[in-house]
């Protein structure tokens, strides 16, 4: 749903309110997904709700760790993954984005920062993708927008983390084939780092990591990401039980990739798939269990008039922020390919995660 000049500005006013926190809150540094799930109630016409929901979660987050030690083009390869310098990133992608134009930012630092897409659970890219499909397809334009992109090159950089043992793509099986042949770790407990750790020591990792195929072009890149969305959607239906919110990124992150598409040079295209993909199977492996769940317990898609309009009114009455958010993704998969089953997947969460 394209927004007009009066939801741009509600969506430039709600960048403007998180412009001070952090990217992450709390002892367990959480993600701070306010400035993403505020574009999505806009993008999807519930900019009527935004200025509560935002004032409801803003309470929770801490504040933007001040800036200390300036990063610079000399200095920047020794700063990428130190999550000390949220506050030092911050800055340096501020004045970037002022500086010059913000396409050309994201074109120079985009395949800087690939290699460690897992940043944050993957909302580095995940936030990085909503703010660009706010400025390419609503234009929303100003000094909020270009801060919110900014903060999320800045999460991306200071918390890039790498997926071992990625290949090139030489495989011959399409996204939801691959995606069901990845194997799994062995111990499915601790943290991203812990379950990430036994990739490189899983004898079936390699071929699961190349077993996607490769794309013919650039236009086929978009295609398999479309794809790839989909399949990790309808994945989430049956496997999401396992953990509902780590899930979620195996589709949201290559969909932020697709929306990204568009401002990055074609020849970024096919790495982009590689190092998505590869972090879709890896959370894939490391958070999602071999058995689906019985279809007896799932829900089924609503029957309504407009059942995207549906789904959606149930995610903003449910209040989560990973629950908008994948009910974003949920409608883009149903809107290209009329399944049933990723609305489905849409009410899924909703039952798997609590309201807030």
């Amino acid at each position: 749903m394209a927004m007009n000049e009066g939801t741009t500005g509600t969506l430039a006013e709600a960048y403007d309110r998180f412009r001070r926190t952090g990217p992450e809150w709390g002892e367990d540094q959480l993600t701070n997904h306010g400035p993403m799930a505020a574009e999505v109630l806009v993008r999807r016409g519930r900019a009527d709700v935004v200025e509560r929901w935002v004032g409801s979660y803003i309470r929770r987050l801490d504040d933007l760790p001040a800036a200390g030690d300036p990063i610079t083009e000399e200095n920047w390869m020794s700063a990428l993954g130190d999550g000390r310098r949220i506050g030092d990133w911050s800055a340096y992608f501020e004045r970037q984005v002022r500086e010059q134009p913000w396409r050309d930012v994201v074109v120079t630092w985009w395949p800087r920062l690939l290699p460690g897409i897992v940043a944050g659970t993957t909302h580095g890219v995940i936030r990085v993708g909503h703010a660009v499909r706010a400025l390419v397809e609503d234009g929303v334009e100003g000094p909020a927008a270009l801060t919110e992109l900014a903060h999320g090159l800045a999460f991306w950089a200071a918390r890039a983390l790498r997926v071992p043992g990625v290949h090139d793509l030489s495989g011959g099986l399409r996204p939801g084939a691959a995606l069901d042949a990845v194997a799994r770790i062995p111990d499915q407990t601790g943290n991203v780092r812990s379950r990430f750790g036994q990739l490189a020591k899983l004898p079936e990792w390699p071929s699961s990591v190349s077993a996607l195929r490769g794309p013919s072009g650039p236009d086929d890149v978009r295609t398999l990401l479309t794809e790839l969305v989909t399949a990790a959607t309808l994945h989430y239906l049956t496997h999401g039980h396992a953990s509902p919110v780590l899930l979620v990124h195996t589709a949201t992150a290559p969909n932020a990739v697709l929306h990204t598409l568009p401002v990055l040079p074609y020849e970024l295209w096919a790495p982009s798939l590689t190092a998505i993909w590869a972090t879709s199977a890896a959370i894939v492996s490391a958070y999602a269990p071999a058995e689906a769940a019985p279809r007896a317990v799932l829900p089924v898609a609503p029957v309504a008039e407009d059942p995207v309009e549906e789904v959606l009114d149930r995610a903003v009455a449910h209040g989560d922020e990973h629950v908008i958010k994948f009910t974003d993704t949920a409608a883009d998969v149903y809107r290209w390919t009329g399944e049933p089953d990723a609305l489905a997947a849409a009410l899924r969460i909703g039952t798997l995660i609590g309201r807030p």
